[in-house]
């Protein structure tokens, strides 16, 4: 069963609006990370979101969480080709249902769901994203992947499509194991190692844990919305509050974030690069017209390689041709 199950969303140091949303009403957990420009984002992962407390679930595993992000879907791409000002926006969704001592999780965009196990962590959802498209093609290192100009660009996302290919999985839980749905604004900031000695060092109170996680992200420069739902798999349920809200930050980080609000100009407020969707087989069309160049590329200096031996024959012949005459 589900023990403590906790929340925290924070705008970053460089965005003025809070384009994440999330659900924390167990046994229902969920992230979304808007994008779209102006505060399309944060309309599209608020559809999103309401569309998942609205419908709710405690039961029916992967099917019911594919069920629930296609209406979200449904919602924002109504939204997205009624409005205007929204036309276009999108967002990632990243769901967990525990039940039965199982976690059933589906999955769209590059919000991340990790799974903390016996000291270890790992990340349990792929990125839909162009860098890992490169990564699997064998394009990029790891190395190169995390300072790569279009990490942004993503492949999947809800709202973009009348329908979305959602991946789900499920991950039969230990008491002990700590799930945690996290935005990019935590992993493009924060190395999984220290998210883990993060969450390890403060096991005792996941609160101060999750506080800890902003932190490090806003020291390593906050270039984007920060949320993290995370609830731990325990042999006896913890009290809940039942509602899904702000979490409230430190002293230390509201005086900080005012800070930066005051010395923010126009250039800083927004970011200069915004998520993006390319559909993946934009990409795999794009990897394979570089495969059928550098093909060409390599028949055209054969063929000059095999015409410069033929030449280099004649002369040879020639030369021995007048020496023998």
């Amino acid at each position: 069963m589900i023990g403590y199950a906790g929340w925290i969303t924070d705008p970053g140091r460089k965005r003025r609006h809070n384009e994440d949303a999330y659900v924390c009403e167990p046994p229902l957990f969920a992230i979304a990370d808007g994008m779209g420009g102006a505060q399309a984002g944060e309309v599209a992962s608020r559809l999103a979101a309401a569309a998942l407390r609205e419908s709710g679930a405690d039961a029916g595993g992967e099917q019911r969480i594919v069920d629930l992000i296609q209406e979200a879907n449904r919602r924002v791409y109504d939204r997205s080709n009624a409005d205007p000002n929204t036309y276009g926006m999108g967002t990632t969704m990243t769901v967990a249902l525990v039940e039965d001592g199982r976690v059933a999780f589906g999955h769209v965009g590059d919000s991340r769901a990790y799974l903390i196990r016996d000291g270890a962590m790992e990340q349990v959802t792929e990125d839909h994203s162009l860098v890992n498209e490169l990564l699997k093609s064998g394009k990029l290192s790891p190395e190169e992947a995390e300072t790569h100009p279009q990490r942004s660009v993503i492949t999947r996302a809800l709202g973009t499509d009348p329908d979305v290919d959602v991946d789900t999985f499920t991950i039969d839980a230990k008491n002990g194991d700590v799930f945690l749905l996290c935005s990019d604004g935590l992993t493009d900031m924060v190395d999984e190692q220290e998210i883990l000695e993060l969450v390890e060092r403060n096991r005792s109170n996941i609160d101060t844990a999750l506080k800890a996680l902003v932190r490090a992200a806003n020291r390593g420069g906050g270039e984007d919305n920060i949320t993290v739902v995370a609830f731990e798999i325990a042999a006896s349920p913890a009290v809940h509050d039942g509602q899904t809200q702000e979490q409230a930050l430190p002293p230390e980080l509201a005086e900080q974030r005012l800070e930066d609000e005051d010395t923010l100009d126009e250039v800083d407020g927004v970011p200069v690069v915004d998520t993006q969707v390319i559909p993946t087989e934009e990409i795999q069309s794009e990897l394979e017209a570089e495969k059928r160049a550098r093909r060409r590329n390599l028949r055209r200096r054969i063929l000059a390689w095999l015409a410069l031996l033929a030449l280099l024959a004649v002369i040879a012949a020639l030369v021995v041709w007048r020496l023998t005459s």
